[in-house]
């Protein structure tokens, strides 16, 4: 069995003035998401130096800018410490269910009620199935990245960033999204469409995918190219043939196992591409 490496005396040292090779350095930083008290010996090296005094001025301004105060950590079980981590919890979904996304969920889901229930469109439930994968996968492209958070790279290099804040504000579109949707298509008339509840697997199946691409292309481009093949293959080229295609996309057991079997070789993919989160980009 191998024994626990920690960070020696003379590691720490060379880090603090910079002299500790790169790869060296990477794999200190990496040990010290998990060991506090390797952290506290590498902080402990680090107070007083030049470095310490650069890290103090860019915590005052990343607080500053975020509307926050510096205040002592509550204790753990407190009151107050359950309130700070729901906050915390709260600003990792946040980016996910705020802005554009969020109006344009609202506006797919009332107007296919409004033309569903009006008349205006009898193939509303068709409409909605065809477009509802979709709309989770533009949460997840809007939530996550440089664009959506302007504190993007420090939150993305901490412990708690990279990959749990991507399947934090995944899951929080995923919470929203997948309720809402279901709920406006079993309101709707059927009028020969597959069930509300088809789109689902299809749905979990494109995001698990963005997700995985993500690190390798960007968010926005890996939803690009999800969203717009699953539109292509539903709409394109013909779009008064969508109620065949898209019955042959999700009605039956096989079609059904066939997205189960995509969201499974998904989330096996993310799994595997999980490390890529650690690199912020």
């Amino acid at each position: 069995m191998s024994r626990q490496w920690h960070v020696s005396d003379a590691q720490a040292a060379r880090y603090a003035d910079g002299s500790l090779p790169e790869p060296d350095a990477w794999s200190l930083e990496k040990h010290l998401e998990s060991c506090t008290r390797c952290a506290s010996r590498v902080s402990g090296a680090v107070r007083g130096t030049a470095a310490d005094t650069v890290l103090l001025e860019v915590r005052t301004a990343v607080l500053a800018a975020a509307g926050r105060e510096v205040a002592p950590v509550p204790a753990q079980g407190s009151g107050t410490g359950a309130f700070a981590r729901r906050t915390r919890l709260l600003w990792a979904a946040g980016p996910a269910v705020r802005g554009a996304w969020l109006v344009a969920l609202l506006v797919v889901a009332g107007g296919a009620m409004l033309l569903g229930l009006t008349g205006g469109a009898p193939g509303a439930r068709t409409l909605l199935l065809a477009i509802a994968p979709v709309v989770p996968v533009a949460g997840v492209a809007l939530s996550y990245g440089p664009h959506a958070d302007p504190l993007h790279e420090v939150a993305a290099s901490t412990p708690g960033g990279g990959f749990r804040l991507a399947l934090t504000r995944t899951a929080a579109v995923l919470a929203v999204s997948l309720p809402v949707l279901t709920l406006t298509g079993a309101l709707l008339p059927a009028s020969g469409a597959p069930a509300a509840a088809a789109w689902l697997l299809p749905g979990l199946a494109l995001t698990l995918a963005t997700l995985a691409l993500g690190p390798l292309a960007g968010f926005r481009t890996a939803s690009a190219v999800t969203a717009g093949g699953w539109l292509c293959a539903v709409l394109a080229p013909s779009p008064g043939e969508i109620a065949a295609r898209l019955a042959w996309c999700l009605d039956g057991a096989p079609a059904q196992s066939a997205w189960a079997a995509a969201v499974a070789l998904s989330a096996l993919l993310l799994a595997a591409r999980r490390t890529a989160y650690d690199r912020t980009y």
